[in-house]
């Protein structure tokens, strides 16, 4: 028989991407968020326009039955979103999340799926050993928006273990890819340098802190193949789903000039930067089989031309 899948934040950037997996997979898919997607029509079969935070919205989402719920529905953004919006994504998120959970419970769902992040762990010193999942505790989140993500983690695994469900929570590197928000202030460190370099004649650029702080960021693609096959397997505990490649913000920025074919020169400009470091494990999801198959070379050469044409156009 055709599984039914429900994916909660269908309209949003991964969510969109998530839900032309699973129809390629062969599911039948309903779609749920406050707007469509924003670039392409979405081929779920079903797209409700639902408002997540009225608890009537989620349970209607529910209706007609579904094997799997994808939670990925939230209020959320770059960091420079997160540190000044931070009553705004505790109040919509936790909403979504606790109306979705509770919905999904009295449905009689299969499995559940929770896309977390890893804003739920500390900020860390460069060269620190890797975090694994369990060093979330004591948990010291730089922002709310990781101490939301981890009360939402919570939630579900009180459900699951009531048995209302088996759980499989994620916590998300930084995605980025085509299709993602670029401008308008709730884009990512990559999406945001990509379109200052397409707009900059000469390569200058203000950037946000020194760039000496250090990320990790996963293509598109690879983070719906550890979405699918988390959800595939029978790990029931958080699962960290990203690359174990690492730049300071400062290489990031040179990787797009070289994609762009511009020499970069950045001005470094007060702004909220949020942790100096994070250095976490990917042993879990690699036992599952994941690999990621694109590098930051390869994600950026095909992010930046998408990013450039909207530049253009807009």
């Amino acid at each position: 028989m055709t599984k039914r899948a429900l994916v909660c934040g269908a309209g949003g950037f991964i969510g969109s991407h998530l839900v032309n997996r699973l129809v390629n997979d062969g599911y039948w898919v309903r779609g749920a968020d406050i707007k469509h997607p924003e670039w392409n029509a979405s081929p779920a079969d079903e797209f409700l326009i639902a408002d997540l935070r009225d608890p009537g919205a989620a349970v209607a989402a529910l209706e007609g039955g579904f094997d799997e719920v994808y939670q990925l529905a939230a209020d959320m953004g770059g960091m420079g979103f997160i540190h000044s919006a931070e009553t705004q994504i505790m109040h919509n998120s936790m909403l979504i999340n606790v109306n979705v959970v509770q919905a999904a419970a009295e449905a009689d769902i299969e499995r559940y799926f929770l896309a977390s992040s890893v804003c739920v762990y500390r900020d860390m010193e460069l060269g620190e050993a890797e975090l694994t999942e369990d060093d979330a505790y004591p948990a010291l989140p730089d922002n709310e928006y990781g101490w939301e993500k981890l009360y939402a983690e919570r939630a579900v695994a009180s459900y699951a273990r009531e048995g209302r469900f088996q759980a499989r929570i994620a916590r998300f590197q930084n995605c980025y890819g085509p299709e993602g928000t670029w401008t308008g202030g709730r884009e990512k460190a990559p999406a945001a340098l990509c379109r200052k370099v397409a707009e900059s004649a000469d390569g200058s650029i203000d950037v946000w802190g020194d760039g000496s702080a250090v990320r990790s960021f996963i293509y598109i693609d690879d983070l719906v193949e550890g979405v699918r096959r988390l959800m595939d397997s029978e790990m029931s505990d958080p699962t960290n789903i990203g690359t174990r490649e690492y730049v300071s913000v400062k290489q990031l920025a040179e990787l797009v000039g070289e994609v762009a074919g511009k020499r970069v020169s950045p001005h470094w400009v007060e702004g909220p930067v949020g942790v100096q470091n994070r250095n976490f494990s990917n042993d879990r999801i690699e036992s599952l089989g994941f690999q990621p198959k694109f590098d930051l070379a390869d994600g950026l050469a095909r992010t930046y031309p998408w990013i450039k044409n909207q530049v253009v156009s807009s």
